[in-house]
């Protein structure tokens, strides 16, 4: 859970927006073609949502339900 736990502080410390608006809550509800913008020390990702799963998996498997929008990080 050090996972959840590490992406609710981001949320709370203000470095999450969702469709560009900050975003406080830990437990909002995203939606098929947001797009999630998280600033990690010297880096921010953006991140476009493409699909679910129905139960928790590994980063494998969570790499294909996010488009990368921002060109530093596209693979």
């Amino acid at each position: 859970m050090k996972a959840r736990t590490s992406a609710a502080e981001l949320v709370e410390s203000g470095h999450v927006r969702v469709n560009g608006a900050r975003e406080k809550s830990p437990g909002h509800a995203i939606k098929l073609g947001d797009v999630i913008t998280v600033a990690l020390d010297r880096t921010v990702r953006v991140l476009k949502v493409i699909g679910f799963n129905e139960r928790r998996g590994d980063a494998a498997s969570a790499r294909v339900l996010y488009e990368e929008l921002n060109e530093a990080n596209r693979n």
